[in-house]
């Protein structure tokens, strides 16, 4: 069965930040699986990527793999948080996929795992 994660701008953003071989790893974790992104994360990534810099190449990046490598799909949700805790919510996602300690506490919370990084360049499963 394809299990279909959500990837967040930090997720997006790894690659360069991180150095974090992303689709990789998930693989590696879930075996099959469908990349998804909500259309307000495929949004702050291009905002990002104009302010230029190490970040803004990291946001390039991340605008690049979302458009071409996940599925990005609409929310009701406007701002990116809110949209990946919609998903999770509505059950449209098996997996979130963040580094950010807030948004994996929400995700949590509506009990969906979170996928984040582990040690210096490996993703782990944390379960609710």
């Amino acid at each position: 069965m394809t299990e279909r994660a959500a990837l967040d701008t930090s997720a997006l953003m790894m690659p360069v930040e991180l150095d974090v071989r992303l689709f990789d790893e998930l693989e590696r974790l879930l075996e099959t699986f469908e990349p998804v992104t909500p259309q307000p994360v495929v949004e702050e990534l291009r905002r990002l990527s104009e302010k230029g810099g190490t970040e803004g190449t990291a946001a390039n990046v991340g605008h690049d793999l979302a458009v071409e490598r996940c599925l990005v799909v609409d929310t009701e949700e406007p701002y990116a948080d809110d949209a990946l805790v919609e998903l999770a919510r509505e059950d449209v996602v098996d997996y979130v996929v963040t580094n950010d300690l807030p948004l994996r506490d929400r995700v949590l919370a509506e009990n969906v795992p979170v996928i984040a990084l582990r040690g210096r360049n490996k993703l782990a499963i944390t379960r609710p």
